[in-house]
């Protein structure tokens, strides 16, 4: 089913990690993890910072250190990464993966481990042409956009973090009877912006599920109409959800276009890297653990260019290849409540 590398459990000495791209909440539980099962295999764990730059620029914990048991002691709760992230250009270019492969070589490296999302995945793949060793993605990212896996290390915490910051929004927004937009991050999946705004009773939600870019102007004048409507009839907030990287100009260029249009008063509000930071709920650490556990469990069975996923609470694992194809969409169910919810709401306005 998944490639299998040529070295054996007993081969199997150290392991490099390290943490790419963009941070999630989670990662340092991740990394704990997966030093606590290579401890209980003899197997030693090399951090390398700041990504791939960490490969390719040798920068790395000491031989002498590693990464052991009292360096990991105490970081599951915390946010960001004690590897540093970071995103790296020459691993785009030859030279770069060349670089990266010869200090794996030079270090005497058996596998890497890589927590990250799709481009960290995408680097993974590239570095196969160079050097020999086994690897395996632990799905790290808020998106949750890497398929196979029902979620990834870090998304939880964002929809918690955003749930949180929109309750605060919302009782300015009831103080004043104010309109808010709140921007939420995602990159080009609604995931958190589903989530988020159903759990924040948000009057509208805007993502890639359900407007395109051509409904610009139908939109502008749906929206227009509905925000006039609930105000006429009722004294009370109103808050719009949408996913960055939707609306062209974002949130700020969305609430000029409704004055300009409607005379309706908006307050953008991007709640931007915010969504990154911060200690992980419970449902990332433990995921984090899992998948840490399973990664290093995965190598010693010989297993290679795959990512360890959550399918229906089981851990599985999906070739990298596969992992990257972004077709993982927003569930149906989330999409179709909002809209459920949405027309029981002006039906009860008319």
């Amino acid at each position: 089913m998944n490639n299998k590398s040529i070295k054996s459990a007993k081969q199997i000495k150290r392991i490099a990690l390290l943490t790419s791209g963009g941070d999630a909440p989670g990662m340092n539980a991740a990394i704990r993890s997966v030093v606590l099962a290579a401890h209980h295999y003899h197997i030693e764990v090399i951090g390398f910072y700041h990504g791939y730059n960490g490969l390719v620029c040798e920068e790395y914990i000491a031989m002498a250190e590693s990464l052991t048991l009292l360096k990991v002691n105490g970081i599951i709760h915390l946010g960001g990464t004690i590897l540093k992230s970071a995103r790296c250009q020459l691993m785009h270019e030859e030279k770069g993966l060349q670089l990266a492969a010869d200090t794996l070589n030079d270090k005497d490296i058996d596998a890497l481990v890589v927590i990250g999302g799709d481009g960290s995945f995408s680097g993974m793949l590239a570095l196969k042409s160079y050097w020999s060793g086994q690897m395996i993605g632990i799905p790290g990212t808020i998106d949750n956009d890497l398929d196979g896996t029902d979620y990834t290390i870090g998304f939880a915490t964002a929809v918690n973090t955003g749930i949180e910051a929109i309750d605060k929004i919302r009782d300015t927004a009831d103080a004043f009877e104010r309109i808010f937009i709140v921007e939420l991050m995602g990159r080009h999946c609604g995931h958190i912006t589903f989530n988020v705004g159903i759990a924040c009773a948000a009057e509208q939600v805007l993502s890639f599920e359900n407007f395109t870019a051509n409904e610009q102007s139908s939109k502008l004048q749906q929206l227009a109409t509905e925000i006039t409507t609930a105000k006429k009839n009722r004294h009370s907030s109103y808050i719009i959800v949408i996913a960055e990287n939707l609306w062209p100009g974002g949130a700020v260029e969305l609430a000029k276009q409704l004055h300009q249009q409607a005379d309706i008063e908006c307050t953008p509000c991007i709640l931007g890297h915010i969504q990154r930071g911060g200690s992980p709920v419970a449902k990332d650490r433990i995921l984090a653990t899992k998948m840490g556990v399973a990664a290093v469990q995965a190598l010693i069975d010989g297993e290679s260019n795959i990512m360890v996923a959550e399918k229906n609470n089981a851990m599985h694992f999906i070739t990298l290849d596969e992992a990257i194809k972004h077709e993982k969409v927003v569930s149906k169910q989330l999409i179709d409540a909002q809209q459920n919810i949405l027309a029981l709401t002006a039906q009860t306005q008319c």
